[in-house]
């Protein structure tokens, strides 16, 4: 379930990515985003979705490497689980994107629906707060790539591949850099944008390949003898 947990992650991003490409909303203006959502409702709906529900993936897949890297670093995995369960956590608590939130389609409709300039004007306000908080630098976004790096480091000599285990490292030190300057250096985010599927998508491998090394791992099956087993003890 972790396993495809991280596939569909990265699915659920490309996918949303894919929304945004096709009609992108403004990154400015209260009026100007009111318009283009009741213009592109569905699409818009659909582009928030897809942004928020990876937070769920998210947290099954830093559960299971919670379990699968306990053993070898407990304290660093439970760090790195805390630290991006509390990520993936604050984004369900407060679903506010940098792309933008599903209050906005409240407003959009009431803004549609108002009689008088007083009214609209209302909804206006109120959505360029939101579009200010969606330009904003949050906590959770900077908390993502730093329970990469985190859980990362008892990787490196862990059960799941070592290498994904650097990845993640460098994954997570560049998001945390690419956040935090998210706003003024958008091309270091459109490095890390990827690199955290990738590491998503080969995570959630890995995970799917551990029940086989441990069947590869326990003792054979203590059945009948075989005739030329019985001829070899005889």
């Amino acid at each position: 379930m972790a396993g495809s947990a991280g596939i569909l992650f990265v699915l659920a991003g490309l996918a949303a990515l894919v929304l945004y490409t096709l009609a992108p909303p403004p990154v400015s203006g209260g009026e100007a985003t009111l318009r283009f959502i009741a213009d592109h409702e569905n699409s818009y709906i659909a582009q928030q979705v897809l942004w928020l529900v990876p937070s769920l993936f998210g947290l099954v897949v830093f559960v299971a490497l919670l379990v699968a890297l306990f053993a070898a670093s407990p304290s660093l995995a439970v760090l790195g689980f805390a630290v991006g369960a509390a990520s993936w956590t604050a984004l369900l608590a407060v679903p506010v994107t940098s792309e933008g939130t599903l209050s906005l389609v409240y407003l959009s409709d009431q803004y549609r629906a108002a009689s008088d300039d007083a009214a609209r004007s209302s909804f206006v306000a109120a959505a360029e707060a939101l579009v200010a908080q969606n330009n904003t630098v949050s906590l959770a976004g900077v908390l993502t790539p730093l329970g990469v790096l985190l859980i990362s480091l008892p990787m490196i000599r862990g059960a799941l591949p070592h290498w994904a285990g650097w990845l993640g490292i460098a994954t997570g030190a560049l998001g945390v850099v690419s956040e935090a300057l998210r706003f003024s250096t958008s091309t270091l985010y459109t490095a890390y944008g990827p690199l955290l599927w990738v590491w998503f998508a080969v995570v959630g491998i890995s995970l799917l390949r551990l029940p086989r090394r441990g069947d590869a791992s326990r003792p054979p099956h203590s059945g009948p003898l075989s005739a030329s087993e019985e001829q070899r003890t005889a």
